[in-house]
């Protein structure tokens, strides 16, 4: 059992405000994965107060940008080093699949290289002659302290999509994790530490929602960074606009897949067993409505049927399972609640259902379902289940296609499939969202990552991720 019992604030481990400990379980079978201390907003404005004087009087804003590449690069190293570690502590805490967890630990690696490559590119400064005479001076200066504040379900990919970029443009950050994922965030804590980071520059503080509105609302915060639901996107939005503060916001997703009638069938399941069941889909780039052309409607519906029923569910430590619990009960709760209301508006249940899977009851496990017959109206079309719940739609024609999938308030991810890859880019071309992929691409982790509409504000990944870090100034000479 792991045990945290301090907060990371300012660089130093320190007492919380409150002596209560975050218990953190296993939500395949309960047990006690470890305890970690619990920030309150005493602790909040500690870490803020740190951050701010660190920023307004410290080294790190005012570091050539090489030594700060320098540094972030030498927290990569040590972060990869223990990636097996912290794939098998955060598979613990919240359910994901060993084998996602191993797989995205050494991808992380690979957002932060993006971003040290972006930021070794970056002009910082740039002088030009000015059009009327004399000359201009653009910089590239840190927008301040950063508010991060991220979710349970891919934790270190959210946390350093956030902290890499900030920390290279020479802010100081505070990172707030969810409690559910309180251990491996504190863990980050040992790495910066050991990387050597400046006293205020980084502080941890796992907590809850008070917390978490305590910091987002706070005076000494210039920028907010959130990875979680639009519903609570929209309420840090609100309080960010009560200062002016800076937002990124990575939001909800309801995504569809587009199948083609020249599509290969074998293809497109070997590609959505990863694109709407990957990570429990508990992922808000999940693309959980299927969109299939009704002259081979029933084929596509059958196949994805098999898919669901194909999938290994159990203990997500075991390297032979696909998909594992839901974080919490409740969200399994949630996710069964989104399985009934299916039945009740019409929709054709083909496989899963509201039950646990047998032999499973002692976790927070749901069935993998795939319903048919339904209208892109019906709530389980247009609402962010975030579970393995999967809806496949008819369509007549391409125009219709595109017209359902634009047809959703969200705007995140999506995908085509197709025999023409130059066709589908001419549909993905269409389609009002951040992310598309063509025949189940994997993303470049340097391009620009986000959302339209509800989806949110902003981009992370790369050079365009790095830029909400900074400000423009224009100084004429």
């Amino acid at each position: 059992m792991i045990t945290y019992d301090r907060l990371f604030i300012g660089g130093r481990w320190t007492a919380p405000s409150a002596p209560d400990l975050i218990e953190v379980r296993s939500p395949h079978d309960g047990s006690l994965v470890g305890r970690a201390a619990q920030a309150g907003p005493a602790d909040v404005d500690r870490a803020v107060a740190a951050a701010r004087a660190a920023f307004d009087e410290g080294p790190w804003p005012r570091m050539a940008p090489e030594e700060r590449i320098r540094a972030v690069a030498r927290f990569d190293e040590l972060h990869l080093a223990r990636a097996a570690e912290i794939a098998a502590l955060i598979t613990a805490e919240n359910g994901s699949p060993h084998w996602f967890t191993s797989m995205l630990q050494p991808a992380v690696s690979v957002q932060t290289q993006g971003y040290l490559r972006a930021a070794g590119e970056l002009a910082w400064e740039e002088r030009r002659p000015a059009a009327g005479g004399g000359e201009t001076v653009v910089r590239r200066e840190p927008v301040g302290v950063v508010a991060a504040v991220i979710p349970w379900n891919a934790p270190h990919q959210s946390a350093l999509a956030k902290l890499v970029p900030a920390l290279l443009a020479g802010c100081t950050v505070v990172l707030k994790p969810s409690p559910e994922t309180a251990l491996d965030g504190l863990l980050l804590g040992e790495l910066f530490a050991e990387a050597g980071f400046p006293d205020g520059v980084v502080s941890i503080l796992p907590g809850g929602r008070e917390a978490g509105a305590h910091l987002v609302a706070h005076p000494g915060i210039d920028k907010v960074a959130f990875t979680g639901s639009t519903t609570a996107g929209r309420a840090i939005a609100g309080a960010a606009a009560e200062t002016f503060k800076r937002v990124t916001l990575e939001l909800g997703g309801k995504s569809a897949a587009i199948v083609l009638e020249d599509a290969d069938l074998d293809q497109v399941v070997a590609g959505l067993k990863y694109a709407s069941f990957g990570n429990n889909s508990e992922a808000c780039v999940a693309q959980t409505r299927i969109l299939a052309p009704r002259s081979r409607y029933e084929e596509v519906v059958a196949a994805v049927a098999a898919l669901a029923e194909g999938l290994a569910v159990g203990d997500p430590a075991d390297p032979a399972t696909f998909l594992g619990p839901m974080v919490r009960a409740d969200q399994a709760e949630r996710v069964r609640s989104y399985v009934e209301l299916g039945v009740r508006e019409g929709a054709r249940l083909v496989t899963g259902g509201p039950g646990i899977p047998q032999g499973l009851e002692g976790g927070h496990y749901v069935r993998p379902t795939v319903f048919a017959d339904v209208d892109n109206a019906m709530r389980i079309a247009r609402e962010e289940i975030f579970g393995p719940v999967l809806v496949v739609i008819p369509f007549d024609d391409e125009d219709e296609a595109v017209r359902i999938a634009n047809d959703s308030p969200y705007g995140l991810g999506g995908g085509v499939w197709t025999a023409d890859r130059e066709h589908g880019l001419e549909i993905a071309r269409r389609v009002r969202t951040g992310t598309f992929n063509v025949n189940g691409a994997s993303p470049d982790m340097a391009a620009p990552f986000g959302g339209f509409k509800a989806s949110g504000v902003g981009r992370e990944f790369g050079a365009a991720g790095l830029a909400h870090y900074t400000e423009l100034k224009t100084i004429a000479v």
